[in-house]
């Protein structure tokens, strides 16, 4: 299986330089996050001897176990959250990860500063858009982003690096384009405004290319690094 998973990572980065060409970017300026969420902690140690630094989960309890399996790596790894956050999951979270893509509101990024431990450094923390405007779809209107952002920014224990989005799928290259060029003027938007953001979170497996195209600066990647998912447990 580890075989696969550094194959399948080698086949993934490939994709990232080629739509980086495409779109006269440095490779080196997207991040590839491998979305590990349902898998074993093997396969993140598979990956990570394959070279893969960072990765992201979705359930806090899963993610946690993980992390703690996984001690040995801790100071090499980049553990980013990447899935909806409850504001009683907040504290194991400030607790144990280095990013947060998935905050959606102010009382999410509150908690998470006050319950950051003394002494880590500041929480990376992405603010979640709802760049498709689906009602079943967490993430902050784009009009209500400039007011959370500048909020956010006064945090002690955080760091506002950017904007993360998962738009709904689309079937063609500009379908896919449209929501992640929404986010990228967004992003322009409150660069311009004042606001020192570097990161756009945005692309998953079916749809790197379009992201790259618009701008992403961190994909993440699943299903085309450790293969389909089982939720049947």
């Amino acid at each position: 299986m580890s075989s696969h998973i550094a194959l399948h990572l080698d086949e993934v980065r490939q994709r990232i330089a080629k739509a980086a060409a495409e779109a006269s970017r440095e490779p080196a300026s997207v991040a590839l996050l491998a979305v590990s969420k349902t898998f074993p902690a093997g396969d993140v140690r598979a990956a990570f001897d394959a070279g893969q630094r960072a990765f992201g989960e979705n359930y806090v309890q899963e993610s946690v176990a993980k992390i703690a399996e996984l001690a040995d790596l801790r100071s090499e790894i980049q553990w980013h959250f990447i899935g909806p956050l409850q504001s009683n999951k907040t504290k194991v979270v400030a607790e144990n990860f280095d990013w947060v893509h998935s905050v959606d509101r102010l009382k999410i990024a509150e908690r998470l500063s006050a319950q950051r431990t003394d002494g880590m450094a500041p929480l990376n923390v992405c603010l979640q858009v709802n760049v498709s405007g689906e009602e079943s779809k967490s993430g902050v209107a784009p009009e209500e982003a400039s007011a959370i952002a500048h909020a956010i920014t006064a945090l002690p224990n955080l760091k506002l690096r950017g904007l993360m989005s998962i738009p709904e799928p689309a079937a063609t290259l500009d379908e896919q384009r449209a929501p992640h060029k929404r986010l990228r003027e967004l992003m322009d938007t409150l660069r311009a405004d004042g606001l020192e953001l570097d990161t756009l979170s945005m692309g998953m497996s079916a749809d790197i290319e379009a992201a790259i195209l618009e701008g992403a600066t961190m994909v993440r990647i699943g299903t085309a690094i450790f293969g389909a998912r089982d939720y049947s447990n």
